[in-house]
């Protein structure tokens, strides 16, 4: 019974070591995407993250790091200081990257973190183009380009948000834009302006053609958020899941090998309002993001409380949106000793 007993332990123990052998090892960045994927992180934060981690493995000679600690953590950190001269809001992201790995994906403690260079932080005043320059940039703008900037001015929306609109987020009968999952993951309701209405409606029935379309080609099912593909299995060919400002053309999704139409790419508006700024003559140095805060200054000078600009723009403090008093088109009080 005790040689029995022997063998059938080494009959375990081989079966163990060749499926060990025939699983494949997943790789150390593969497992912190798949473990910010499980906390619902965006897939901005998730190129960040992993961004970051592999700099932070570089810098370190490539040393797997489970072997390193703090003092290298350390060392990474004030390089991008020092050497890199990056700014503290990109310096402290890379260090919650390089922690995120330390805590969710190895766990392993590396407690506080002395010493640390920080680097300086400044405080700018946000970017606003004057009501008159929002006209003008306006009037070098066509197409889906203008619609979206017209929904980023006209309620307050990141670009980002803009374009994953799905169908469904857009209320026409209520006025308002309900925002997925925007920053810190939360979803909020912001308005939908009246002047777009028409316009937008055609957009999207377009949208709807182009779908029916992709349908009939044995396509037309996007991608969903989270675990919703495996409870409505159909819900991705429904028209009110497809993206607002869906692509020309198809992408394939690495995780789950669906070939399907992504939302428009950034830069495709970033260029179009780099290049109506351009033409408008407008002077400052704007983006996509400078009609958000033209939205939140605007809406403060014809009186509109702070605390409903809070929740449009879905500040978690009010003190990040007072930030728009400073920046108001109503001059600085005083009178130039010059006038006098």
């Amino acid at each position: 019974m005790i040689i029995e007993r022997n063998v059938s332990s080494t009959r375990e123990m081989n079966n163990r070591n060749i499926i060990s052998r025939v699983r494949p090892k997943v790789k150390l960045l593969d497992q912190v995407r798949i473990t910010l994927r499980t906390n619902h992180y965006s897939r901005k934060t998730e190129e960040s993250y992993t961004s970051w981690i592999k700099q932070f493995i570089i810098f370190n000679n490539k040393i797997h790091p489970d072997k390193l600690g703090p003092e290298e953590i350390k060392n990474f950190i004030n390089n991008l200081a020092v050497s890199r001269h990056v700014s503290s809001s990109t310096q402290n992201q890379a260090l919650q990257g390089v922690l995120y790995l330390y805590k969710n994906v190895l766990k392993k403690e590396v407690g506080w973190i002395d010493d640390i260079k920080h680097s300086t932080r400044v405080k700018h005043l946000p970017v606003v183009f004057s009501k008159r320059e929002v006209i003008k940039i306006f009037e070098h703008l066509e197409g889906t380009p203008k619609l979206v900037v017209s929904l980023l001015y006209g309620g307050g929306l990141r670009l980002s948000e803009c374009l994953n609109l799905r169908v469904k987020d857009i209320d026409f009968d209520y006025k308002q834009i309900v925002v997925r999952d925007g920053k810190g993951e939360k979803d909020r309701h912001t308005v939908l302006p009246m002047s777009i209405q028409p316009e937008l409606k055609r957009h999207l029935n377009e949208v709807y053609k182009q779908h029916k379309k992709d349908l009939a080609d044995g396509k037309g099912e996007t991608i969903l958020p989270y675990a919703l593909a495996r409870k409505y299995p159909n819900a991705g060919k429904e028209f009110g899941w497809q993206y607002a400002f869906p692509a020309d053309k198809y992408i394939k999704d690495k995780d789950s090998g669906l070939i399907f139409r992504w939302h428009i790419h950034d830069s495709t508006i970033q260029r179009a309002v780099k290049e109506a700024i351009s033409k408008a003559g407008v002077i400052k140095a704007g983006s996509p993001h400078t009609f958000r805060h033209s939205f939140a200054t605007h809406l403060l000078e014809n009186g509109a409380d702070i605390r409903t600009i809070q929740e449009l723009l879905g500040h978690q403090s009010v003190k990040t949106t007072m930030i728009y008093t400073h920046v108001l088109n109503r001059g600085i009080g005083v009178k130039s000793p010059l006038d006098y």
